[in-house]
C-alpha cells in the first residue's frame, strides 16, 4: 500500500508595515519593512530568501481575513491576487526589519511602481520566505554572474562567503550608474558589466565564457533573465562538465512575459532545457 503524501503546507500570509525606503540607483529602490507582524518571520539560513508579494485586485471583495489557499480554491484563476517575486537582500532578526530590493522602469509593470509610491506606514501582504542556495564551505571556488534582478541575491552571497576562497562574481546593469558598493571578501573579484544597447545577458555570457576557471570545484550560481541563463547553464553542465549539485541556476525573468506569464510558463522551460542539455551533458565520472 502506497503510503500518504504529506499535506502541503497552507501558504502564510505575512503582514508589515513599510518603515522607509532608499533609492540606490537611478532603476533600484530599497524598501525595507517591519512591524509585529514580522515577529515569527525568519530568513537567514540561504542567500537566495525570496517572498512573493501580494498585491489584491481592487475590484475584487475577497473574504477578509485574507487567505490565499481559499482564495485559489474558490475563485477563478483571473480574479486571485497577483504575486510578484522579490530576493530577501537583508533581515536584521534583532531589529526586526527586512530589506528588499526593487528594480524599477518607471511605471511599468506592478512591484516597481508600487515600491516607488511607498510610504512609511503602507501595507504589504507576503508569502515565504522560499530559497534554496547559500555558498558552501566544500567547493574549491565560486562563481556567481546575473543581470540586476539578481543583484540582491549576489550581494547577500558575496556577503557570506568563506574566507581565502577564490570568488569570480559578474554583475550586468545598465551602465555605471547602476553600480552598488557591495561587502565581499578580499580575495573576491567583481566584475560589472556595462550592458548599452546591448542584449540583456550578452556581456554576462561571453564574460564568463572568457573567464580562465580556477582549478577545483566550483559552486555557481547563475539567476536572471531566462535567455542567457540557459546559454550559461549550457556553457558550466554541458561544455565544463560541472555536476548538476553544484550549479545553482534559474530564470528569474523572462523578455515579453510578466511574471505571470513566466510563471506559468516556466516550469515547462526548465524541463525542456534540462531534457535538451542534460541529453549532452557529460556523464558522471
Amino acid at each position: 500500500m502506497a503510503a500518504e503524501r504529506p499535506a502541503r503546507k497552507k501558504p502564510k500570509l505575512t503582514h508589515a508595515q513599510v518603515l522607509r525606503t532608499e533609492q540606490l540607483t537611478p532603476h533600484m529602490v530599497r524598501v525595507v519593512l517591519g512591524g509585529a507582524g514580522l515577529a515569527e518571520f525568519s530568513a537567514g539560513e540561504y542567500t537566495d530568501h525570496y517572498i512573493k508579494l501580494v498585491f489584491p485586485l481592487p475590484d475584487v471583495a475577497y473574504p477578509q481575513p485574507l487567505d490565499i489557499a481559499e482564495i485559489r480554491a474558490a475563485f477563478p484563476r483571473h480574479q486571485w491576487p497577483r504575486t510578484r517575486t522579490y530576493t530577501v537582500r537583508s533581515w536584521d532578526p534583532d531589529a526586526r526589519e527586512l530589506a528588499v530590493d526593487f528594480v524599477v522602469h518607471g511605471d511599468s509593470g506592478l512591484a516597481g511602481p508600487w515600491a516607488v509610491q511607498a510610504r512609511p506606514g503602507d501595507e504589504v501582504l507576503f508569502l515565504g520566505p522560499g530559497g534554496a542556495y547559500a555558498p558552501g564551505s566544500e567547493a574549491d571556488w565560486h562563481l556567481l554572474a546575473g543581470d540586476e534582478s539578481a543583484l540582491p541575491a549576489i550581494a547577500a552571497s558575496l556577503a557570506r562567503m568563506p574566507e581565502d576562497v577564490p570568488v569570480r562574481a559578474f554583475i550586468e546593469v545598465a551602465g555605471p550608474e547602476e553600480e552598488q558598493k557591495l561587502e565581499a571578501p578580499a580575495g573576491a573579484e567583481i566584475t560589472w558589466l556595462h550592458r548599452g544597447d546591448a542584449p540583456v545577458g550578452e556581456r554576462l555570457v561571453e564574460a564568463v565564457r572568457a573567464l580562465d576557471f580556477p582549478e577545483g570545484r566550483p559552486q555557481a550560481f547563475v539567476h536572471g533573465e531566462a535567455g542567457f541563463v540557459k546559454e550559461l547553464r549550457k556553457l558550466l553542465r554541458v561544455e565544463r562538465g560541472i555536476p548538476r549539485e553544484d550549479l545553482s541556476i534559474s530564470g528569474y525573468w523572462r523578455r515579453g512575459h510578466d511574471e505571470d506569464g513566466w510563471q506559468a510558463s516556466k516550469q515547462l522551460w526548465n524541463q525542456q532545457v534540462e531534457a535538451e542539455q542534460e541529453n549532452t551533458a557529460p556523464a558522471a565520472s
